[in-house]
């Protein structure tokens, strides 16, 4: 009977090693990329919007896939092409007990486009709205400016904060934690910028409490080090699995691997408000040329002719990207199949140049983080040889993300790595964040920092948000694309696959949006 009991036992605790931190209730998450603050409004960016998924909700969520879902919103209606009505959910606590209502939906609605030194802001997904109309205390009908059938996906993007704890509290009183109070599933314990996040569940949370006692994040922009760290069992999941890392952790039988089609694209950004003298751009000798060469069409074209994308997604990206022309994956909303990647024809790139005036080329730089983006410095890199051999002598300057922002938002950069995750999963979101007009009154353009600007585009794309039937908005879209993919504004590159590893025993479910999130994360 002893031996028995003592078999038992012994079993027991080696269940309970095994299970780890699930059985603690503990998750312990490294993220490739750090967040920059907790403030929900203040930078549209991927790691800020997954950290703050945890911590404040909104409106309409969006799952894995990208769809809407109802969220503090219970449901939604559209009374007229310009009017809806919204009903919020009722008996929905904020982390500090109070009740949530209309109005802190109204003074989120006005905080949003209005964050003070924000790098890329919300405010082009409240465009549509011209006036909001409080019903009661769970009700709201919002009068939009014109037919705007994308109007609850949009609301997907924005976060709702409740006025009574944060009238006057800025970006720094958030990242101080004074501020952060929501409705999410989890609260703040601690927050080290640049560091970690720790999370603690809100057992009081509407939609069910999560089967986390505690959610570790863990920054770790180094990819060796977050690979060896789920190795070593120092961390559950990662995400950003370093490429060359893939295929032997695919193998490991201690872990598990998940992926999704990614709402992500690479490409190259020129900076329009850079005219010449710039140090970054000079013919050979080192002197700088007197116009921005990129602002030539026939520049961009030859460029994107001199780049093998193939060689791209196979070799740098190890598989896990596709070449593109356009900036959404095959099947999302607006995806244009005609739309191919531009032909690699350095014969071809060199003839353009020449025709453009510079038959000897020039140098210019790319700027890069080189911390953010899956193999971003490396991509750059590979770029930069190709465009040496047609006579554009490339150098690049790779720095931490968060170097980089700041100086990027500023137009320091002539020319620039970038990207952009449509966490709409439809066209209009890059075509209003990305190649609108920067516009702060009609709030187009919140993310173009390089500053493009193209009146044309900008009326294809208001045309087709204001088309009520999905057929003919997506018809317009297509078109958009076409025209996108003619005028060439940036230089796409690919279009990227999201990954994560874990070890054995959770679940994951991946999102096209790239965001990692414990809410998706479950033990077996």
């Amino acid at each position: 009977m002893r031996r028995n009991l003592a078999w038992l036992t012994a079993s027991f605790l080696l269940a309970m090693a095994a299970a780890g931190p699930a059985g603690a209730q503990v998750l312990r998450i490294g993220l490739g990329a750090p967040a920059t603050s907790l403030d929900p409004h203040f930078h549209n960016n991927g790691p800020n919007n997954a950290l703050t998924m945890h911590l404040f909700d909104r409106l309409v969520e969006r799952d894995a896939l990208a769809r809407p879902q109802p969220a503090l919103a219970e449901a939604w209606s559209q009374i007229s092409p310009t009017e809806w009505e919204f009903r919020l959910r009722k008996g929905v606590s904020w982390h500090d007990g109070k009740a949530f209502t209309a109005d802190d939906v109204v003074f989120s609605f006005e905080r949003a486009p209005h964050v003070p030194n924000s790098p890329g802001g919300f405010g082009a997904f409240l465009r549509a709205i011209e006036r909001v109309e409080v019903v009661d205390a769970h009700t709201l009908r919002l009068h939009t400016r014109q037919p705007h059938p994308l109007l609850p996906i949009d609301l997907g993007s924005v976060s709702i904060i409740p006025r009574h704890a944060a009238a006057n509290a800025g970006t720094e009183d958030y990242n101080s934690g004074k501020a952060v109070i929501g409705t999410g599933p989890y609260r703040l314990g601690e927050y080290r910028a640049g560091t970690s996040v720790t999370l603690l569940r809100n057992d009081g949370y509407w939609g069910g409490a999560e089967p986390w006692e505690k959610v570790e994040y863990r920054f770790l922009p180094n990819d060796g080090g977050r690979t060896a760290a789920l190795l070593a069992g120092d961390v559950d999941l990662i995400d950003q699995i370093p490429f060359t890392d893939l295929a032997r952790l695919k193998q490991d039988p201690k872990l598990t691997v998940t992926e999704i089609a990614s709402l992500r694209t690479m490409f190259l950004a020129p900076v329009y408000t850079i005219g010449g003298e710039h140090p970054q751009i000079t013919d050979h000798a080192g002197r700088p040329l007197p116009q921005n060469p990129f602002h030539d069409l026939r520049v961009r074209k030859a460029l994107s002719m001199a780049i093998q994308r193939d060689a791209l997604a196979e070799r740098v990206m190890q598989g896990a990207a596709m070449p593109t022309g356009q900036w959404l994956p095959e099947g999302a909303f607006g995806h244009n199949p005609a739309v191919q990647p531009t032909p690699y024809d350095p014969e071809a790139a060199k003839a353009l140049l020449a025709e453009a005036g510079y038959p000897e080329g020039f140098r210019v730089t790319i700027t890069t983080p080189n911390d953010r983006w899956p193999n971003d410095a490396r991509l750059s890199q590979a770029v930069a040889q190709m465009w040496t051999r047609i006579g554009v002598r490339t150098a690049v300057d790779a720095m931490p993300y968060a170097a980089f922002v700041p100086r990027r938002t500023r137009q320091e950069f002539p020319l620039q790595m970038a990207a952009w995750g449509s966490s709409t999963g439809e066209a209009i979101n890059y075509l209003t964040s990305i190649t609108g007009t920067y516009d702060r009154a009609k709030l187009t353009g919140a993310a173009n920092m390089w500053r493009y600007s193209d009146p044309k585009l900008d009326a294809m794309t208001a045309r087709a948000a204001a088309t009520l039937d999905d057929g003919k908005r997506e018809a317009l879209l297509r078109e958009a694309v076409a025209y996108y993919a003619e005028t060439m504004p940036y230089i796409q590159l690919v279009q990227l696959t999201n990954s994560w590893a874990m070890r054995r025993g959770l679940r994951h479910d991946p999102r096209m949006d790239e965001r990692t999130v414990a809410m998706g994360i479950r033990p077996e």
